[in-house]
């Protein structure tokens, strides 16, 4: 997906908002606005902890507010399958309907169409989110400077094993739950609090390790050390992680944010994120520094470094 994203769209769709390529657009016209847009397709439709309905609303609204953008707008697009169970439908409408009042955002256009059986396996969902983005607030890539951190907002992990648990009926007797959750409530109040926030982004598809590396690749003057024994895991992801052979660092999250903090605010910024229960797990768990450039270390329990590598292949596909 990465090298799709660059080596075909980059290439033929450039312009200079684009190559910025953040979670959202930043539009300086008129007003600030920042605008997004996601498609979710997962599968199954509903695991433990949300379903499709819920990971659009959060998913699209974490985009903006990962441009310190407060959502107020989106769009919904529905590509049903024919043959669609309606209960199944309505379901799904209940929970984006639930989602969007709890995050204070609103419906403003839409679409639905229907295609034969087989074509959109059950169903499909496009939403795109307008926000305004918070005065005198312009996070980006560019803002990174040596020494600052990293802060992960909460524990990662739980939403691909969820999903994966789910779709291949494991009984593993975790009941691993996905983070699927809207931060706009847990982020924006810190961003009009403080200014030590430079950029952030949301570890979604390819988890913890790829977002971490898309950084360091986008501005290859610095590299980022991280440290395994402040990664936020929960022991039932952990054994779960290592009952499948997979690395937690990898697999996706839908609730949780990745941080990069001015050093002398990383206190205050991490003290007001434990104060909400979606920051209650916070930690710092890297820094950015000068070698090696362009890559992303771990410094292991054992004592030991490793590099952690840009996802290659997709150990889940269809996780949002």
């Amino acid at each position: 997906m990465h090298n799709l994203i660059k080596d075909l769209l980059f290439k033929k769709l450039n312009n200079p908002i684009l190559k910025e390529l953040s979670d959202s657009a930043f539009i300086n016209y008129r007003e600030r606005l920042a605008f997004t847009t996601d498609s979710f397709v997962v599968n199954p439709l509903f695991f433990s902890g949300g379903d499709i309905g819920k990971l659009a609303v959060c998913g699209t609204v974490n985009d903006l507010v990962m441009q310190a953008a407060v959502p107020e707008f989106l769009s919904l697009a529905l590509i049903v399958e024919e043959g669609l169970d309606y209960k199944i439908l309505e379901k799904i409408v209940d929970s984006i309907s639930i989602a969007a009042r709890k995050t204070g955002v609103y419906f403003v256009t839409g679409d639905i169409k229907v295609v034969e059986q087989a074509a959109a396996d059950k169903i499909f969902i496009n939403t795109s989110g307008i926000g305004r983005i918070i005065k005198d607030k312009r996070l980006s890539i560019k803002n990174i400077c040596l020494g600052d951190k990293i802060i992960i907002t909460g524990r990662i992990a739980q939403h691909g094993l969820a999903v994966l648990a789910k779709r291949k009926e494991l009984d593993l007797g975790f009941n691993i739950k996905s983070d699927c959750a809207a931060l706009n409530d847990l982020l924006i109040p810190i961003l009009k609090k403080t200014d030590a926030i430079k950029f952030m982004r949301d570890p979604t598809r390819g988890g913890v390790a790829t977002t971490l590396n898309e950084i360091v690749e986008s501005f290859k003057a610095f590299g980022i050390i991280i440290e395994e024994k402040n990664m936020p895991i929960s022991l039932k992801v952990r054994a779960a992680s290592e009952l499948l052979g997979i690395d937690p660092l990898y697999i996706a999250n839908e609730g949780c944010a990745i941080l990069v903090v001015k050093n002398s605010g990383t206190k205050k910024v991490l003290d007001l994120l434990r104060k909400h229960p979606l920051g209650h797990n916070a930690q710092i768990i890297g820094t950015v520094a000068k070698e090696p450039k362009g890559k992303v270390i771990s410094n292991t329990v054992l004592g030991t470094q490793r590099i952690v590598d840009m996802l290659t292949s997709e150990p889940l596909p269809r996780i949002c």
